[in-house]
């Protein structure tokens, strides 16, 4: 028998070990019938997002209604049996059954029945999106208050007359004793967490957007989710890790988009210090070029605050530049030279030469800079510094989100042949992987790339790391944040010198890296994806980074359905740009489906008037059959436990191990 073959050599301590949970043949046989059973139901929903960029609300409501899945759902159910009006009344209150129940109980005559029509209907709904899941899984999702009668509800039917009278008496006793509205609450939260199984970001949760503090501790008690790290991500991961340059781009950024609200608000960064700074020595200057961009709810900004905002952005920016240069003097092996620019500057002419050509400057106003030692902050620049660092070091909100960056997070992940990342593959100009230095004699490619750059990543905050390899991790944040080979950056250089202080454009360009030529090969795709090892027909790549251009008519999908770009520009900045204000993906058991949004208005529009976040959905690929959870990661590794438990049956029988008898 092959088993008993396999058995002499198998290794008997995990047997014992996995005795412990299953001591006895009732037991293993009881955990085989259940994982059979698993496999055989339909495969969860996945739902990705990428570039968030802080618009928290639009984000939230995304997540709420499941990029539409929710709204897909009640209309499976209800069809023409219910009008279009209602079915968006009814979607609303599944979104935010809070707000919504307040301003139906001061509209609706007959309340009583408005709760009993709208229970009914609710229960209906979460039956169909528990249908996936084992009654275990869904009854460790309910809420301890209402877990024995929600799962009374969802087991019974009221098409059966014996169980009708039963079914009614329950909700009417909900209704009867005032937690109809605690009841609604709670099967609307629960609808939302089943509809979707695993959230997937692919990063960019930080920058541009006013809340990512606010997303950061939705995330905090999403019941699952992972993230493949963005270069916005690591620029505050820098910060947080120490690294001066980064705290200035995040600074700089926050000001450039008038956003102070995550850092002020959401982490109490004080920036006091900055601003006291900024108008002792940039008073005289009119930092036109520093003018904050304004964009939704920042366009009521007066003038007052939008000069200070310059003030502080252009003083930032400086010490920006000097921060990054002694770094880059620090690396000569990273070969960014060519940044280091404010040494190029003529001050008597006010002019630059970048890459032997002379530019004029939009401003020559630089009171900080000593033309002798361009790099040296003043005693006033470096004082500030020091309060800023400190102010990053000790916000505690700001450790706690960064800690869950690393404990969801990586560069990388592969889920059910699918490739996530957030911007690149480095590639060379023919479309093979190309082996990109991390520090010096550390040369690596594709996945290796990927896996040694996370290690380096989370060598920065531990404890116990060797003081050279914390202090290069920490530096080499800056890398990632704008280097050219860096695989979440992937251009030929970052022009932030050039477009504060250079009017000819020219200068502006940043070239994109051979990734981004070649991500409509699908030969190229495919290389890559072997490079992963992933396997199978149906096998893709998702990330973002790049808003597409639909108003241009570029599609996010590439390389004949194989990679598919899902950043459509969710930040409001994007909006005019990219013509859609983001796309998401669903991949449930019948196939992927993409979600083009348009922009969203308001949380308060949503409640008030039912509107939702207008999506057009595109069919990407539908399975040749329903998809089962055999089907996916998950399936492969329940497999194993079968197998394992099988063995265990054998020891069992045959004396190799002996069965403990529980005393019922």
């Amino acid at each position: 028998m092959e088993t008993k073959q396999y058995m002499h050599s198998y290794d008997m301590k995990y047997l014992q070990l996995l005795s412990q949970s299953f001591p006895n043949i009732s037991e293993a046989s009881t955990e085989i019938i259940n994982l059979q059973a698993i496999l055989h139901l339909p495969k969860g929903t996945e739902h990705f997002m990428a570039d968030i960029h802080g618009e928290y609300e639009a984000f939230l409501h995304v997540l709420k209604n499941a990029s539409g899945n929710i709204q897909r759902k009640v209309n499976e159910i209800f069809g023409n049996t219910m009008r279009e009006s209602d079915k968006r009344e009814l979607c609303t209150l599944i979104y935010y059954p809070d707000q919504k129940l307040e301003l139906i109980k001061a509209s609706e005559r007959d309340i009583n029945d408005w709760y009993h029509i709208t229970i009914h209907q609710l229960v209906s709904i979460c039956r169909l999106v528990s249908s996936k899941y084992t009654r275990s899984k869904v009854r460790k999702a309910l809420p301890a208050d209402f877990s024995y009668i929600i799962q009374e509800l969802l087991h019974e039917r009221t098409d059966d007359v014996d169980k009708a009278a039963y079914v009614n008496v329950i909700i009417d006793t909900i209704i009867s004793t005032g937690r109809a509205d605690d009841f609604i609450i709670a099967i609307s939260n629960v609808i939302q967490r089943l509809a979707i199984d695993q959230l997937h970001i692919l990063g960019d949760i930080y920058d541009r957007g006013p809340g990512a503090h606010i997303i950061m501790d939705n995330l905090s008690v999403y019941h699952s989710w992972d993230i493949q790290w963005g270069n916005h991500d690591i620029l505050w991961m820098g910060a947080l890790a120490g690294n001066k340059a980064c705290i200035c781009n995040v600074i700089r950024l926050s000001l450039r988009y008038a956003n102070m609200t995550t850092l002020e608000d959401g982490y109490g960064i004080n920036l006091l210090p900055l601003a006291t700074f900024a108008m002792d020595t940039y008073q005289d200057d009119p930092c036109d070029e520093f003018i904050p961009k304004l964009y939704g709810t920042t366009k009521g900004m007066d003038d007052k605050s939008r000069r200070l905002a310059a003030l502080m952005h252009k003083a930032i920016t400086i010490i920006q530049f000097k921060e990054e240069a002694a770094i880059y003097n620090r690396h000569p092996e990273w070969n960014m030279s060519d940044r280091i620019l404010l040494s190029k500057i003529n001050y008597e002419k006010g002019t630059v030469t970048i890459d032997g050509k002379e530019y004029n400057l939009k401003s020559n106003h630089f009171p900080t800079i000593d033309p002798s030692c361009p790099y040296r902050l003043t005693e006033e620049e470096a004082s500030l510094m020091e309060k800023i660092c400190h102010s990053f070091q000790v916000s505690e909100k700001l450790h706690k989100h960064i800690r869950l960056m690393l404990q969801h997070g990586c560069m990388y992940s592969v889920y059910n042949n699918n490739l996530l990342f957030h911007a690149s593959i480095p590639l060379d100009k023919n479309g093979t992987l190309k082996e990109v230095e991390i520090k010096p004699g550390y040369r690596f490619s594709g996945r290796d790339l990927f896996y040694n750059i996370g290690m380096m990543i989370r060598t920065a905050f531990q404890e116990d790391s060797i003081p050279d390899d914390k202090a290069y991790a920490i530096d080499y944040f800056l890398y990632l944040w704008c280097g050219p080979e860096s695989p979440l950056f992937d251009k030929s250089k970052m022009a932030t010198f050039e477009r504060y202080f250079i009017e000819d454009k020219e200068t502006h360009h940043e070239e994109k890296g051979n990734y981004f030529k070649f991500r409509d090969n699908e030969e190229v795709v495919d290389r890559i994806m072997d490079a992963f090892n992933i396997k199978g027909d149906n096998r893709h790549i998702i990330n973002g980074h790049v808003p597409v251009h639909v108003r241009s008519g570029e599609t996010p999908i590439k390389a004949n359905g194989k990679l598919m770009v899902i950043d459509g520009g969710f930040a409001q900045a994007y909006h005019k740009e990219t013509g859609i204000a983001g796309y998401t993906l669903i991949y449930h058991s019948r196939g992927f489906q993409l979600v083009q949004h348009e922009p969203f208005t308001s949380t308060t529009d949503a409640i008030q008037q039912c509107t939702d976040i207008k999506g057009t959905t595109q069919i990407v690929e539908m399975s040749s059959h329903r998809m089962l959870v055999a089907d996916t990661d998950i399936g492969v590794e329940l497999n194993k436990q079968i197998r394992d438990l099988e063995k265990l049956l054998y020891a069992y029988r045959h004396g190799l191990i002996k069965e403990n008898i529980r005393n019922k």
